[in-house]
């Protein structure tokens, strides 16, 4: 699935499940690796990480539905000039927040934290959760796109 636009975009897509067999633990077995592509003004970089239960990945493809429809509330700092996204999960990597809707689409942020931060930034002491990420204007065909790929893409991962 691509979220992106002429300027900035991030590709991500389930890889596999973290622990090929079931062990019995409805965390652990379903766990699945995700791979980003990530491209930028400042540069590109792609990240591999176990961050997504199957579960949380299902709530991506409803996420972007929402946007597509209307009904995600734009977010943006807070007084301090901290950003909290509104789609987010148990590993703080990824996130997504609305910037701006417009007749025609929206602009989003991905959030990308902890192991898909930009080889730039690694290191960090993590106090910045949530704090980088990729802004992306997307057309709402474009968002309903992006959500019909991820969901046929976690079609092969079912919850275990």
């Amino acid at each position: 699935m691509l979220l992106g636009d002429q300027t900035s975009g991030v590709e991500l897509r389930p890889l596999r499940y973290q622990f090929s067999t079931v062990r019995g633990d409805a965390y652990d077995d379903n766990w699945l690796v995700i791979g980003g592509e990530v491209r930028t003004p400042e540069g590109a970089w792609s990240f591999t990480d176990p961050c997504l239960l199957t579960d949380e990945a299902r709530q991506v493809s409803a996420w972007l539905r929402a946007v597509a429809a209307g009904t995600v509330a734009v977010t943006g700092p807070d007084v301090e000039g901290w950003l909290s996204p509104d789609a987010w999960f148990v590993e703080p990597v990824l996130a997504f927040s609305l910037v701006e809707r417009s007749e025609d689409g929206a602009v989003m942020r991905v959030h990308l934290s902890m192991e898909a931060v930009p080889p730039w930034r690694r290191g960090d002491d993590g106090a910045d959760i949530y704090q980088y990420f990729v802004a992306a204007q997307m057309g709402t065909a474009a968002l309903l796109r992006a959500a019909d790929q991820w969901d046929l893409a976690l079609a092969s991962f079912p919850t275990r």
